[in-house]
C-alpha cells in the first residue's frame, strides 16, 4: 500500500495542494501525478465515471507521488470500501451535516476496532494480497485520509462536532453548494461565506484538526494559508483546456480567422429564460 503523502504533511503543518481531473484519459493522472501534486481530486459524486474506470485512472496516478483523493456521492458508503481497494488515499465526502453521518464515513471507512471496514486484501491497496494482514490493516487505517465537506448552514452548525469524531482528519468548506443552499449562489465574497472559513478554521484548532476549501488562485490561496487552512484545492483538467482554446482563439482572430463559438447565443438564451 502506499502511504498518504497529504497525510504525512499536514501532520507536520505543511500546506498540500489538491487539484482536480475531469477527464478519463490515464494519461492526465499520470502526468499530474509525475509532476508532484499532493493529490489528485477524483469526482464520482458528479460525474458518471464507473468504479472500473476509476481504478484505472488511480493505477495510472501511481507511477507518480501524488495521493488520490475520491469523492463517492453522499450516503454511498458501501462504494468506499472499493474506492479504498482500487487504491485511493483518501475519500472526500460530500454534504456532511452531522457527527453522527462523520461517524458513520469513519466505520465504512476503517478496519476494526476504528470501524466495520469489510476486509478483502486482493485489490491494490494491499496490494493483491502480498502484505501480511495484521500490519496491513493497521496501517490502513492509519493512513486513510478521511475529509468531511461542509456544504450548507446545517454543516456549519455542526462543526465542533463533526471536527471532534475520531477518524475524520480534514474539515473542507464546499463554498459552491453552501453559497447556492444559502440563497448567495457563487456570491463567494459574501459575508457568510468569510464567517464560514472563520467558523471552520476555529473548529478545526480547537480539535485538532486540518482544514481547507478550493481556491481561485494564489491571492486567495495566501489569504486561507493566514486563516490557517492547510489543504487547498486548486485547478481543473476541463478549465486548463477550455482557457487554452479560448486563447488560441483570441491569438487568431486578429488574423482573420473566424469561429462559429455558440457559448454567447446559449447565454442569451438561457438569460433570455431566467428573466
Amino acid at each position: 500500500m502506499r502511504f498518504s503523502r497529504i497525510k504525512a504533511k499536514l501532520a507536520q503543518g505543511q500546506p498540500t495542494l489538491i487539484t482536480c481531473c475531469h477527464f478519463t484519459d490515464p494519461s492526465v493522472y499520470e502526468m499530474v501525478s509525475l509532476l508532484g501534486f499532493d493529490g489528485i481530486w477524483l469526482d464520482l459524486e458528479h460525474h458518471s465515471t464507473s468504479d472500473e474506470t476509476a481504478a484505472t485512472l488511480m493505477r495510472a496516478a501511481r507511477v507518480g507521488t501524488s495521493d488520490m483523493v475520491v469523492r463517492p456521492a453522499k450516503g454511498e458508503f458501501m462504494r468506499i470500501g472499493r474506492i479504498l481497494e482500487a487504491g485511493a488515499q483518501g475519500i472526500m465526502y460530500p454534504r456532511c451535516e452531522s457527527a453522527e453521518e462523520a461517524e458513520e464515513l469513519v466505520r465504512w471507512a476503517k478496519f476494526a476496532p476504528q470501524g466495520a471496514r469489510g476486509v478483502d486484501g486482493a485489490g491494490a491497496d494491499n496490494p493483491y494480497c502480498m502484505l501480511p494482514m495484521p500490519e496491513y490493516l493497521q496501517a490502513a487505517n492509519e493512513q486513510t485520509l478521511l475529509i468531511t465537506q461542509l456544504e450548507s448552514p446545517a454543516a456549519l452548525d455542526a462543526v465542533d462536532a463533526i471536527a471532534h469524531v475520531p477518524g475524520v482528519d480534514v474539515l473542507m468548506i464546499g463554498p459552491g453548494d453552501l453559497s447556492v443552499i444559502a440563497g448567495i449562489p457563487y456570491q463567494f465574497d459574501h459575508p457568510l461565506i468569510q464567517d464560514a472559513y472563520q467558523r471552520v478554521a476555529a473548529a478545526a484548532e480547537r480539535a485538532g484538526k486540518s482544514w481547507g476549501t478550493t481556491s481561485g488562485g494564489p491571492e486567495h490561496s495566501r489569504r486561507l494559508l493566514d486563516l490557517g487552512a492547510r489543504f487547498i484545492c486548486h485547478g481543473a483538467d476541463i478549465i486548463m483546456v477550455k482557457r487554452g482554446m479560448e486563447a488560441i482563439q483570441q491569438d487568431y482572430a486578429p488574423l482573420g480567422f473566424m469561429f462559429d463559438n455558440r457559448v454567447p447565443a446559449l447565454t442569451e438564451e438561457l438569460r433570455r429564460a431566467v428573466s
